[in-house]
């Protein structure tokens, strides 16, 4: 494993500071030209900015009450002086049957960093640094802390708004735009790593549209500029003193910087700010759809060329896609006006569309272009739908038919069957009884229990269906077929496999 990745809020005390001893190496000249005196440090300008900007860079203080273990005492020999000692032990540690204060809640602290946008007292940091806090200090770069108060929060993209209540205009920021960031550009983070406040750092910008996998909107700036652990919330600046990115995640194999770290792009900060300064809350575009990745095979089972956009994978019953006459097996390639080159590229699009705005919805099905019109929905109003939704009427029993192709087991959906996997009454289709271990099947991890919903696009009621629509496809010459397969929970995804 090449190392960790890691939110880095949390640092309670201060690090004790070791001597490095150095060390002299010689090496051999092996050229006649003169080395320069002084490696090149980055802009001139660093410090102009550093000096501009400070006094909006904040710590965040953060402490919350927890309860503390009441870890019984072991099992000790037979030993009366183990005994004594052992209980006095834990006794002390308030984990024992002493006195009762010592097992009382206890308060933890933690530090983290922010950025004021407004002088009137907002203050942005990340989610993950106010998480569970009950109290939450800004402390200004001159010392001053003040009570903050929490506006609104949102875990999809780890952004936290605070309010104070400052006696004088505070010195505030403003966010640049994000999109116009270029590979190898200068950009510095300022923030309070392990606890060491008001701390500047400087490097480039390595990488954009960086998807981590922590949250369904990644598009991260990748930094070689020194973050750790306290600098998340911390702003990274371009050089004009303008906030680009809200620093957030390291990948580290021992905690500390190696120059590998992550931002909240500007772009996708300043939508989710707004709304939660204007609401409270985040108020994302929803369009009921589940999607995945497109992949070679696939886009070979559908005629799709060139390789892009996302593959409807599922369709909510209540979401705005099911009236626009929107289905699973088509492939989303242009939402409202933009290119959808990759799955991931959909969600950012839908959630940053209005609520209620009627969008056209490009789509390829069966190898055809077809606009559809959606009206979206609200995406919090979506999960709450998926979360109250009840379980459908049972369907009706088949009978079982044990049938062998494509290195897998199938049957005809059964009660038994349903009982054995577990399967929801809602799913409907032919079951994987058992997969051939040297099989594609099993490459794909289809596993006995999943169902094959559809085949080619068309949907399968029975093993006879199913091998119909396969010996159709291999006359027709396809190499690959596409199916819809269901797991027991009713989660549907497209798995394309060879038929020769």
């Amino acid at each position: 494993m090449l190392g960790t990745f890691a939110h880095f809020a949390r640092q309670v005390r201060r690090p004790a500071l070791a001597a490095i001893a150095s060390a002299a190496i010689v090496m051999p000249v092996l050229s006649t030209a003169m080395a320069p005196a002084v490696a090149a440090r980055g802009p001139d300008n660093i410090a102009d900015v550093a000096e501009k900007v400070i006094d909006a860079v904040v710590n965040i203080s953060t402490s919350q009450k927890v309860e503390t273990r009441n870890t019984p005492m072991p099992q000790l020999p037979n030993d009366p002086q183990l005994d004594e000692l052992f209980r006095d032990f834990f006794n002390r540690r308030g984990q024992g049957q002493g006195d009762p204060r010592d097992r009382a809640p206890r308060r933890v602290n933690s530090l983290g960093s922010g950025f004021v946008i407004d002088p009137a007292g907002m203050v942005v940091t990340n989610n993950h640094v106010i998480a569970d806090a009950d109290e939450i200090t800004v402390i200004l770069n001159d010392g001053t802390r003040l009570k903050a108060e929490l506006v609104g929060k949102d875990q999809k993209t780890d952004l936290a708004l605070l309010k104070v209540k400052p006696e004088k205009p505070l010195k505030a920021v403003k966010f640049g735009d994000s999109e116009k960031l270029r590979l190898g550009e200068w950009v510095i983070a300022i923030g309070n790593p392990f606890s060491l406040g008001g701390s500047v750092t400087a490097g480039i910008v390595s990488a954009r549209n960086r998807d981590i996998n922590s949250g369904p909107y990644d598009n991260y700036i990748q930094t070689d500029a020194a973050i750790n652990r306290g600098n998340s919330g911390g702003p990274l600046f371009n050089l004009d003193g303008e906030v680009v990115g809200i620093n957030t995640a390291i990948i580290s194999p021992s905690g500390g910087s190696i120059g590998i770290g992550f931002s909240v792009p500007s772009k996708t900060a300043v939508a989710v700010v707004d709304q939660l300064r204007q609401f409270g809350e985040t108020r994302r575009g929803w369009l009921g759809v589940k999607i995945q990745q497109v992949t070679d095979e696939i886009a070979e089972t559908l005629s799709l060329k060139p390789v892009r956009g996302a593959l409807v994978a599922g369709v909510d019953d209540k979401g705005p896609a099911k009236p626009a006459g929107i289905e699973a097996g088509d492939v989303i390639v242009k939402f409202d006006g933009k290119d959808i080159k990759e799955m991931r590229d959909l969600p950012r699009v839908v959630a940053d569309t209005p609520v209620g705005k009627e969008v056209e919805v490009l789509i390829v099905r069966k190898g055809k272009e077809e606009t559809k019109k959606v009206m979206l929905g609200r995406l919090e109003d979506g999960e709450k739908l998926a979360a109250a939704s009840p379980k459908k009427d049972a369907a009706p029993e088949e009978k079982s038919v044990v049938q062998k192709t494509l290195g897998l087991n199938l049957a005809n959906m059964s009660d038994d069957l349903r009982k054995r996997f577990k399967i929801k009454d809602t799913v409907k289709g032919v079951v994987i009884t058992g997969v051939d271990t040297n099989s594609p099947a099993s490459e794909k991890r289809l596993a006995a229990g999943d169902v094959v919903v559809e085949v080619a696009q068309e949907a399968v009621a029975t093993t006879a269906d199913l091998q119909k629509r396969i010996d159709q496809l291999k006359k027709e010459g396809r190499k690959s077929a596409l199916l819809l397969v269901s797991n027991a929970d009713g989660e549907l995804r497209f798995i394309a496999l060879s038929l020769q």
